[in-house]
């Protein structure tokens, strides 16, 4: 083998355990000598192979962990058999019974060995509950346990037979060890890399257990067999070949995962395993009236026998059957659970796509922005210049110097609606001050006062005393403004109530606008450019958009939403400055009725 040559103590400890036994098998004539060293070094031999096993336990994945766990616990479970044999054959002195019920656990070793294929640790992708696991594991012992009950038991205690007790205990392990071996080397030919490896090592180690095993039962039958012959040597052999194992996956510990690597190259996807493991607890249920029925009518067995594996059957199955429907009641809570984590996924995923094509939408306008308040600028700065020249000489008549005034009043409120729209366009950074946000409502409230609307009355319920936020308070008085001047447009043909209400959430300061409108038809799009519900020549669409933009450079948040009960509410946060407060000079000013 390439890994002893390269693992050269691996491969002296090969040598001098399998050697020295051999040695000794062929040294010391039978006898209590070559008992006790044989029932000794076969009791030790499994210590061995865990220390290799458990190399690997100490991982960050579960299912690595409990595959070697495992696989460790069923060289543990062979110890404690050998033990038996050591409590028979060194402590008694004599030989073990013919009808042993301590076989048992020689047969059970084999579950800790398909529970750990069941977690296919190769394929790490697929996660699978812990507790579904144990569940699986449980459903796995009963079933073999009640294999055994039903093939092996009846010739012990219903009708004592030890030529038909040991032929039925030889045909069941033999089929286990078949089924263990081929499992390995089904994962041996599919995987790649590291667990290829891994795999090879097992199936090897688990076939030389097999093909022992039946030679060892034919040297029993034979009368050839003693304890400490050259018979025991595969077993020792598959146990150091399972350490090796263990001692393989642990230098490779760091080494790139194939096999992930290649599924995802072939774009290959795990299938949820538990279907399988489910699939497999539901034949074992749906057979096991088979096994009494053929049992009691066609196996041509004792009725002694029959009986004993019809009740067999009858205490095994409700105990299995509630284990399988637990288990499909849990799988299915737990598929609803991934469920849910998905849609909640794909939702956050279409709330971050919207965000981006926001932004992208309003980096355009800002680009679009810059660019026309940088045309414009150039002919105000005329229009100022000559306004002034107007309205300074003296040679011109008074009526044309207060048209000329009225010309550089209009030019002046031009260039600082241009001045704010380079704002927006983040070409012209704004003035930040501590700002206390009743004092900006209360502006932006007093400005849409000046246009009344009848029937629409706004009502403003704030809290007294608020921590001041950092802000241009003309850019978010021009966000309140616009925000109450949409709502008032909305109540205006059957009227209603637009009520204010400021507040402190955590470390913001909110401010909900709240009407009796219609509400809005689409709340995801009203911040996107050029949106707009109102008619030819009332609206451009960028008034939301724009105040969108001024909210986000303010470090806030700005959201919309239909109330259950009818209106739209807009919603602003801010960061709040925590160590400021306003003074107590400042008032918010009563409810404004525009009649």
């Amino acid at each position: 083998m390439i890994f002893l040559r390269e693992n050269r103590w691996v491969a002296g400890i090969w040598v001098v355990v399998l050697g020295g036994y051999a040695l000794a098998a062929l040294m010391i004539e039978p006898g209590y000598p070559l008992t006790a060293l044989g029932d000794v070094a076969q009791s030790l031999i499994p210590l061995a192979a865990n220390a290799g096993l458990l190399l690997n336990a100490g991982t960050r994945q579960w299912r690595k962990n409990a595959f070697w766990m495992l696989l460790a616990m069923s060289c543990t479970l062979w110890m404690f058999g050998q033990f038996e044999w050591v409590y028979f054959e060194l402590y008694l002195k004599k030989p073990v019974p013919d009808l042993f019920a301590g076989d048992i656990v020689f047969f059970l070793r084999g579950i800790p060995v398909l529970a750990a294929l069941a977690l296919q640790p190769h394929r790490e992708s697929a996660q699978q509950k812990v507790g579904l696991g144990t569940l699986d594991f449980v459903l796995l012992l009963m079933w073999w346990s009640f294999l055994y009950a039903f093939i092996v038991m009846p010739w012990m205690y219903a009708l004592p037979s030890v030529a038909a007790y040991d032929a039925s205990f030889d045909v069941l392990t033999n089929a286990a060890n078949l089924l263990i071996a081929g499992l390995f080397g089904y994962y041996w030919l599919r995987t790649k890399g590291t667990w290829q490896k891994i795999y090879g090592h097992l199936f090897g180690a688990t076939t030389v257990y097999l093909l022992g095993k039946i030679t060892l039962d034919i040297a029993i039958k034979m009368g050839k067999y003693h304890t400490g012959s050259l018979y025991d040597l595969p077993y020792i052999a598959s146990f150091l070949w399972m350490g090796t194992a263990g001692v393989v996956a642990w230098e490779r510990r760091n080494a790139p995962d194939v096999q992930e690597e290649a599924a995802k190259k072939e774009g290959r996807t795990d299938r949820d395993e538990n279907v399988m493991a489910s699939r497999m607890a539901i034949v074992a249920v749906l057979s096991m009236p088979l096994f009494a029925i053929w049992s009691f009518e066609f196996s041509g067995d004792p009725p002694e026998v029959s009986r004993f594996r019809v009740l067999a059957t009858l205490l095994t199955f409700e105990p299995l059957a509630f284990l399988v429907f637990l288990r499909q009641y849990l799988g299915e809570r737990e598929r609803m659970r991934l469920l849910g984590q998905a849609q909640h996924s794909v939702e956050q995923l279409k709330r971050l796509q919207a965000q981006l094509v926001q932004s992208e939408k309003l980096a355009s306008l800002g680009q679009l922005a810059a660019g026309a308040a940088h045309e414009i600028n150039n002919p105000l700065t005329a229009i100022l210049g000559f306004s002034d020249l107007l309205g300074e000489d003296p040679a011109v008549p008074e009526k044309q110097r207060m048209l000329a005034k009225k010309i550089q009043e209009q030019a002046r409120r031009t260039k600082t609606l241009v001045g704010n729209l380079q704002s927006f366009a983040k070409q012209v950074p704004g003035e930040r001050t501590l700002l206390d946000i009743n004092t900006v409502v209360a502006n932006a409230v007093q400005l849409r006062s000046l246009d009344r609307h009848e029937g629409t009355k706004i009502e403003i319920q704030a809290e007294s005393v608020l921590p001041a936020v950092r802000g241009d308070a003309t850019q978010l008085t021009h966000v309140f403004f616009h925000i109450v001047n949409n709502a008032i447009d909305a109540m205006a043909e059957k009227g209603g109530v637009l009520t204010i209400k400021t507040m402190r959430e955590r470390g913001n300061v909110v401010a909900v606008f709240s009407d009796t409108g219609p509400g809005i038809k689409e709340p995801n799009r009203v911040f996107d450019p050029f949106y707009t519900t109102k008619p030819v020549g009332k609206g451009t669409g960028l008034g939301l958009s724009i105040c969108y933009g001024t909210v986000q450079e303010h470090g806030g948040q700005i959201t919309c939403y239909n109330r259950p009960e009818g209106g739209a509410v807009f919603r602003v946060e801010l960061p709040a400055v925590v160590a400021a407060f306003p003074g107590r000079g400042q008032m918010t000013p009563p409810p404004i009725q525009t009649a």
